[in-house]
């Protein structure tokens, strides 16, 4: 028989897995305090006394058109419907005073002298726009 010769490799030592080290280095960056820029809100500009009358106005020649009696105008509804979210309602309750004529009729009435309140309701009869109507506050005063 033959003799099997056996001879044993040298053993290589296992190589080590490189793992690379990352040094984690913080940076601290210095901002300089940033201001605040006040921020300016756009400038709203309100409508005028014409421009409520006008709607007003509008307003009563169409329900006039429509054959309507009267329409009931309210100064809270009139400014949402006008300029939303804006604070004019003396301008709106002024409007409102004004477009009156003889026989128009308040509905709810505020107590304050001024009437400027967002309750203030009034009806206005549109079976007769006649220019020669006077106005409410020439009659009653």
């Amino acid at each position: 028989m033959a003799e099997k010769k056996t001879t044993k490799k040298a053993v290589t030592p296992k190589k080590e897995k490189a793992t690379k080290v990352v040094e984690e280095v913080e940076v601290k960056e210095t901002k300089k305090p940033v201001k605040k820029a006040a921020v300016k809100k756009p400038v709203v500009e309100k409508k005028s006394l014409q421009h409520y009358i006008d709607v007003i106005n509008w307003k009563k020649w169409e329900a006039h058109n429509m054959d309507w009696l009267y329409i009931e105008v309210n100064a809270g509804d009139l400014l949402t419907e006008i300029e939303a979210g804006v604070s004019n309602l003396k301008t709106a309750c002024n409007a409102i005073l004004d477009c009156m004529l003889e026989g128009d009729t308040f509905i709810v009435e505020p107590k304050s002298k001024t009437k400027v309140s967002a309750s203030l309701t009034v009806r206005y009869y549109c079976d007769n726009l006649s220019e020669t109507r006077k106005k409410y506050s020439e009659v009653n005063q």
